[in-house]
């Protein structure tokens, strides 16, 4: 895609890759229309934005083909989710010839510069496997939601480095992360041929870490890009930051993660720990009720 809004491929020799932005949609026609106006607005070229529809039922298709016929609209009949949807994009640009893949949440805006930096650091780092940018909440939009991710396998938790804090350049600097987060990955065809897509056996939740450890197990390295900004709009399509849906999905995930990836040492502590410690946080959350 270029300034005009037309999609574009890199002539012969290009020093820029082609990139396949994939963008899942269900029934969010309102929040995915704006994220599909922010890109409109990226200044990188060349690249092509494929929006996958996980069987909307709202009319977000018809929306965005009459506002942005530049997008390819990939119509699912039932909804995959965030793996499955996300596989069919990801499938669809393999086959489309992609060099570089960005799988962004279609509840995000992004700054016009975003994917320049990303692909130039995926690019400029041996054996780059991901890279995510920092991403902050649409509201404030100066508060930090990812700067990046640890996991700790004895507690059994996983936690975006920076979250809820105010960005005042504390994490303007390039870090290795545990994992990214699948708000916001650009990661390379080679990567996804050696390593494989998303685990669609999760239902929802955690797939993003999965791959990311999968990617880390496999000699790459996984880094967040502070150049590159994001905004959220947290958990729109499952009712919200805390929803009951979210909070009972991610429990069952993040257990699902750490059995597999724990090691047997791990299973003296995470298993009751990582209650203790994911309890705190929602209190914490409900207490605050605000992301600052």
């Amino acid at each position: 895609m270029n300034g005009t809004g037309q999609t574009t491929r890199p002539p012969r020799g290009s020093a820029d890759p082609l990139v396949f932005v994939v963008v899942v949609n269900w029934n969010g026609r309102k929040v995915t229309l704006e994220c599909l106006d922010s890109l409109a607005r990226v200044e990188y070229t060349p690249f092509t934005v494929v929006v996958v529809d996980n069987g909307s039922s709202d009319g977000s298709a018809d929306a965005i083909r009459a506002a942005h016929p530049e997008v390819h609209i990939l119509p699912l009949l039932e909804n995959r989710r965030f793996a499955g949807g996300n596989n069919e994009g990801i499938q669809h640009a393999l086959n489309e010839g992609a060099e570089l893949l960005l799988l962004l949440n279609n509840d995000t805006t992004v700054a016009p510069d975003f994917l320049r930096f990303l692909v130039d650091r995926m690019r400029g780092t041996e054996r780059c496997g991901l890279v995510s940018p920092k991403i902050y909440y649409a509201d404030p939009p100066d508060c930090i939601w990812y700067a990046g991710g640890s996991i700790s396998y004895w507690t059994g938790t996983m936690r975006h480095t920076g979250i809820r804090e105010i960005d005042r350049g504390q994490y303007d600097t390039l870090r290795d992360v545990d994992y990214a987060t699948g708000c916001c990955i650009l990661t390379t065809a080679d990567v996804i041929r050696a390593v494989g897509t998303l685990d669609e056996s999760y239902f929802i939740y955690t797939e993003d870490a999965d791959w990311s450890v999968r990617i880390k197990k496999a000699g790459y390295r996984l880094l967040c890009e502070p150049r590159a900004r994001v905004w959220h709009k947290l958990s729109v399509s499952t009712g919200g930051h805390l929803s009951s849906f979210k909070l009972w999905n991610k429990f069952k995930s993040n257990f699902r993660f750490f059995a597999r990836h724990a090691s047997w040492y791990h299973w003296l502590t995470f298993p009751w720990l990582s209650h203790i410690v994911n309890l705190a946080a929602g209190l914490r959350y409900m207490i605050t009720k605000h992301p600052r």
